[in-house]
């Protein structure tokens, strides 16, 4: 049986090298982020290690109107004084490449080769804007969600990475009561928790894994 990664350790190891590797200086991380409430504690717990970019690219979001509320709320997020520092990148929204990436997919389970393809397609987005911007590093905020599987998104990272020779930040956020934290800062900011992932596909009933507030 093939161990377990354990990429918050990773994650732990990373940031301890990052002291010494970029000394007199942050480095800069551009952080791909699903909504508000996950990049909430996410950057509360990275900004005392990098200079943060959240790139909010997200073209799977439907309805256009939930796209840009959910976007709202990023931003009032990024509008307290706690993430002064932090700044914005304003992907593209285009629905209909993301219907296009997924095509035939459509109906497969949450969680399923449908997702593969939407984590790639955002995480791809993400290190290319990273290598635009010459950034030393690119992530996601998607592991901090209980219902994405960490090993998947951490898989396509290291492969971006090493397509792109950009540094790619391995990460488990769920870790040490992550998703708990999200759900308390988001309270705490009053932010909007919407309960379906995004896509139209994740709108289904029976597809649909998050509570209501």
């Amino acid at each position: 049986m093939v161990a377990k990664i354990n990429y918050h350790k990773i994650l732990e190891s990373t940031l301890e090298e990052v002291k010494t590797k970029f000394v007199g200086r942050k480095p800069d991380l551009l952080l791909h982020s699903c909504c508000g409430p996950c990049s909430s504690y996410v950057v509360s717990f990275l900004m005392n290690f990098f200079n943060i970019y959240i790139f909010y690219y997200n073209p799977n979001i439907y309805p256009e109107k939930e796209y840009l509320k959910r976007k709202e709320e990023q931003l009032k997020l990024l509008s307290y004084t706690d993430f002064k520092d932090i700044k914005f990148v304003d992907g593209k929204y285009d629905h209909l490449l993301f219907l296009e990436e997924v095509k035939g997919y459509e109906q497969c389970f949450e969680g399923g080769n449908r997702c593969d393809i939407c984590f790639k397609m955002r995480l791809k987005e993400t290190v290319e804007m990273a290598k635009k911007l010459r950034l030393d590093y690119f992530s996601t905020t998607l592991t901090v969600s209980p219902h994405k599987n960490s090993d998947k998104i951490n898989a396509i990272g290291k492969e971006l990475e090493n397509k792109y020779f950009c540094n790619y930040l391995f990460s488990d956020f769920k870790k040490k009561d992550g998703y708990k934290k999200s759900i308390e800062l988001s309270k705490k900011y009053n932010l909007y928790r919407q309960n379906y992932c995004g896509c139209e596909f994740s709108l289904k009933k029976d597809c649909i894994l998050y509570k209501k507030n």
